[in-house]
């Protein structure tokens, strides 16, 4: 019989620096972690997911206090959709930890010598700069941990749909995140998602399901 692992939670821990892929990167007696959707300056406890000897990976419990860096996403899916990683911090500071990435991978990963890198020109728009977008349709629509809480509490099961429209959630590659508004992409790309579920569900066109590899609607791309 197969045992399950003890769970390993680093208590209190302060978040340092930014890492590759959106991450973020704390020490502990002298280990580098890993860590999704932190800032630094956040104080959280971790729960680990890999544990190797000189490095670890694990994702927020607990926090303790906030990052003064913080701002407020612009986007209500922000942090259980896959879409996006960094709306929990300014812009400009964005930028910052772009650049620092850049000068890491080529000096000090690579070991490339440099001039001096200047600092990236950010882009006159935050919102709606796409002009390509892929949106995704799957069987299972994703539920955030939160809501399904209060629903079993409320003791009401979750309604089930015959598909969704969005963007992977999270850590879920079978699992959709249903888009009200995605701001990635200008009008009318929300237009034409929501239509297109629409007339999905009301022609009974089945939505795909990535386990059993079946069903119609998968994929869709919107470009302006």
């Amino acid at each position: 019989m197969r045992k399950n692992k003890p769970v390993t939670i680093l208590e209190k821990v302060t978040i340092e620096d930014y890492a590759a892929e959106g991450k973020s990167l704390a020490r502990v007696n002298g280990k580098v972690i890993f860590v999704e959707a932190a800032v630094p300056g956040d104080v959280v406890d971790i729960q680990l997911q890999k544990n190797k000897a000189d490095w670890g990976e694990g994702f927020v419990k607990k926090f303790h206090s906030y990052s003064s860096l913080r701002v407020t996403p612009f986007c209500s899916h922000f942090g259980v959709c896959g879409g996006c990683q960094w709306q929990m911090l300014p812009y400009e500071q964005q930028l910052v930890y772009k650049h620092q990435q850049v000068v890491d991978n080529l000096t000090r990963i690579a070991k490339i010598p440099l001039p001096v890198i200047p600092p990236i020109l950010g882009a006159p728009e935050t919102q709606g700069y796409r002009n390509k977008v892929e949106y995704t349709f799957a069987t299972e629509k994703f539920i955030p941990f939160e809501d399904f809480k209060a629903m079993k509490a409320a003791g009401t099961e979750p309604v089930k749909t015959p598909g969704a429209g969005g963007f992977h959630a999270r850590g879920f590659f079978e699992k959709v995140v249903e888009i009200d508004t995605c701001y990635l992409q200008s009008e009318p790309t929300n237009l034409i998602r929501k239509a297109v579920v629409n007339f999905a569900l009301e022609n009974n066109m089945p939505f795909y399901n990535i386990k059993q590899h079946q069903g119609w609607l998968r994929n869709m791309f919107v470009r302006n």
